[in-house]
């Protein structure tokens, strides 16, 4: 049973945020790092998978919807995407790569030290791009848990880039936000597990990682998205205003 777990999600291929994460002392030294998804759909796909391959089994990894979507456009089993880098990212992938993403599972279960049976997935437990937010109904976070195992108490979960702690009928729910596509605040958005929950904020030097990308990645709109995403355009007002209406709550009268 590991001690300490870093959860880190939607990095999104953007190599810098990623790479001021795992130097943090807090990474260096947990027993584990679990990937909860959308991985590779960035401007560095190849580079940031490379870099995690590396570090061998001390990486969980689970696949999110942008990562199945790479796959599927380069086998054919898709033509649109509702982000315009992802077909170039997935261009960029090598085939050893896709075979990677295509492989990884949905969720998976892990015992953390103070927390008991822990699960991990992207969206929500049963689907990769169900929307469920801090904000949700209860009766919400009920259909999403529907037909968990109830020695499950802690669900980690990502997809909406947004960090939040919250209890939804006596499960702690935690989305550690987003390491590479952040929504309203800067910063590589990550948690730490074991034996209680502490969502956490890597600062690094932004204007450095946008000149950065502009020389290492060859996608076209390179310099409008590393300013869009990287400085957090998107403010969670904004973010919340698009998820909502996907969460299943009733519109406002």
């Amino acid at each position: 049973m590991p001690n300490r777990v870093a959860v880190l999600s939607d990095i999104h291929g953007v190599l810098p945020a990623l790479e001021a994460v795992l130097a943090e002392p807090d990474v260096i030294t947990a027993d584990r790092i679990v990937l909860t998804g959308d991985i590779a759909a960035g401007p560095q796909p190849a580079q940031v998978l490379d870099l995690l391959t590396g570090l061998g089994d001390r990486v969980t990894w689970i696949s999110g919807n942008a990562d199945r979507e790479l796959v599927e456009y380069r086998r054919g089993r898709r033509d649109t995407f509702p982000d315009p880098i992802a077909p170039w990212a997935a261009e960029q992938l090598r085939e050893d790569q896709l075979d990677l993403l295509a492989s990884l599972p949905r969720s998976l279960s892990l015992s953390v030290s103070g927390l008991g049976e822990v699960l991990f997935c992207h969206a929500t437990p049963r689907d990769d791009e169900e929307v469920v937010l801090v904000d949700s109904r209860l009766d919400r976070w009920k259909e999403v848990f529907d037909g968990l195992d109830a020695g499950i108490r802690t669900v980690v979960c990502g997809h909406t880039h947004m960090p939040f702690v919250r209890l939804a009928h006596g499960r702690l729910v935690v989305n550690p936000g987003s390491i590479g596509m952040p929504y309203g605040r800067t910063g590589a958005h990550w948690a730490l597990l074991g034996p209680g929950v502490a969502l956490r904020t890597t600062h690094f030097d932004l204007g450095a990682a946008a000149a950065r990308l502009g020389r290492e990645s060859s996608y076209p709109g390179i310099a409008e998205w590393a300013d869009y995403f990287l400085n957090a355009r998107a403010t969670d007002a904004d973010a919340l205003a698009a998820f909502a209406p996907r969460d299943g709550r009733d519109p406002d009268p």
